[in-house]
């Protein structure tokens, strides 16, 4: 599979050192904001060509799927052009920063027959289902909640804290602990309340509260102005789950109700995590699939909508690109 990559950030090159492993699929172009940019780009990790425009690279190159790793405001405007460039399209997510250009773009790819999904890597890895697989066993009991957390300290990352490029902790964060918890309790509706505290315009500790059917609770916290944890813990009649670093599972560990290990599960050793993502991509154009099940099209405008609500309710709104 031939991919190229519109992008230059930190996200691109963790896709280029997956991809450089990987059987059966190689990065044959980047896109830049410049040629010269591009190009030293290119240069440095070994990719065959390099453009100082996505609309150039469309046009020129025969690839198979477009990897979009820019910021977060310029998703929508790169998967249309790569959409009407005919290119399938692998998206960083937040796919878009609203769900009415999410619906915009899920059209616009149906109409042309491409594949296109979002890259949320947690969404794809081995570990979602060793956790289902857990909770599904009825080992832990009847789950009745869970809690999680993610947060780092990025105040030198001048983008977190740019309102204009959809900056704060619950684009960044948040998104993975929502995403988190309908792995856990599924793809349903949920009440949803929001706090957060802000710096420079933008939300910097969100605490999010999902009550999700039959009672069922998720108590989030996401942040970019701390080292947090990262952990993820499910709450059963039995006993419970906890989870190293809900971004990207280490461990599994399961509990009984005697607060006693009984169960500690490595997830299977990993490139970096990307290869999930991309290997369904792969999977889901070889059986001709517009989008991917392990995320599918309905799930990314949901997880928006939450998104856009808890917005809503802060009054927080993100200036057009």
């Amino acid at each position: 599979m031939k991919m190229a990559i519109i992008g230059t950030g930190a996200i691109a090159i963790k896709m280029i050192n997956t991809v450089k492993f990987m059987k059966d699929t190689e990065i044959c172009a980047v896109a830049g904001t410049s040629k010269e940019k591009a190009e030293a780009f290119a240069k440095e990790h070994g990719i065959p060509s390099a453009y100082g425009s996505y609309d150039e690279m469309l046009s020129s190159e025969n690839v198979d799927l477009v990897y979009i790793a820019v910021p977060h405001t310029l998703h929508y405007k790169a998967s249309k052009a790569c959409l009407e460039a005919g290119k399938n399209v692998l998206c960083e997510k937040p796919f878009c920063v609203n769900a009415e250009d999410a619906k915009k773009l899920f059209e616009l790819a149906a109409s042309k027959n491409l594949l296109i999904t979002e890259a949320i890597w947690t969404r794809y890895m081995p570990s979602r289902q060793i956790i289902n697989d857990i909770i599904s066993s009825g080992e832990i009991g009847e789950v009745t909640s869970l809690t999680a957390n993610l947060g780092y300290e990025l105040s030198q990352i001048p983008r977190i804290w740019n309102i204009k490029l959809a900056g704060g902790a619950l684009l960044d964060c948040g998104l993975y602990l929502i995403n988190f918890a309908r792995m856990v309790f599924g793809e349903v509706d949920a009440q949803v309340s929001a706090q957060a505290v802000y710096k420079d315009g933008v939300d910097m500790v969100d605490s999010i509260t999902m009550i999700f059917p039959e009672g069922k609770m998720a108590t989030l916290q996401s942040n970019v102005y701390a080292v947090q944890n990262r952990n993820g813990s499910v709450f059963g009649t039995k006993g419970y789950i906890e989870v190293t670093n809900v971004n990207n599972p280490e461990e599994i560990r399961v509990f009984d109700e005697n607060y006693q290990e009984v169960k500690c599960i490595r997830v299977p050793e990993q490139i970096t995590g990307y290869e999930y993502e991309v290997e369904a991509c792969a999977r889901a154009l070889e059986q001709g699939q517009l989008e991917c099940p392990e995320m599918p099209h309905a799930e990314t405008v949901k997880v928006l909508e939450i998104l856009d609500g808890i917005r809503e309710s802060w009054g927080y709104v993100i200036p057009e690109a």
